[in-house]
């Protein structure tokens, strides 16, 4: 049977550490596309009901529409790149598709630690945990990476030495 991904984009492993860590790298990915997917699709196409209806974004007003369709836009820039790291794991993709998310994720952590004043008990942990948890995945999917493929690296320099 043949692979619907071509085999340069297979991540080969001669190992089940390798094939375990890939699976952890594409399930840290499937989460972090969902989510830009859905919030960037969301923000894009009907920013006054993402305003009104997302968890904790009414705690920073106003509604800037052209400020909400840009971020949007954004992240499904994000949702894409992310989506080709997910459907394609190898380094060149994961790394920099996580760097891009976590280059955005963790400032944005940090601005809704430093922002929970009208948010009650419940908004504040939601909101915390939500944000940190995924600009945690990031920094984990190129963690995850690097772990990976440093263990290639040396198999290959055994089996080449």
């Amino acid at each position: 049977m043949t692979s619907p991904i071509p085999a340069s984009a297979q991540v080969a492993s001669t190992d089940g550490r390798g094939a375990a860590l890939t699976a952890l790298i594409r399930i840290a990915l499937a989460v972090l596309f969902l989510d830009e997917l859905v919030v960037g699709f969301w923000n894009q196409v009907f920013p006054e009901s993402f305003y009104n209806n997302f968890p904790t974004v009414t705690l920073t007003p106003p509604l800037s529409e052209h400020y909400a369709r840009d971020f949007g836009g954004a992240t499904l820039g994000l949702a894409v790149v992310l989506g080709i790291a997910l459907v394609a794991p190898r380094a060149a993709f994961t790394i920099p598709a996580a760097a891009a998310f976590s280059t955005y994720a963790i400032p944005h952590f940090f601005f809704h630690l430093t922002h929970l004043d009208d948010a009650s008990l419940g908004e504040a942990v939601f909101l915390t945990t939500a944000n940190a948890v995924v600009a945690l995945l990031g920094l984990l999917v190129i963690a995850l990476t690097l772990i990976r493929d440093s263990g290639r690296r040396r198999r290959g320099a055994v089996a080449n030495g």
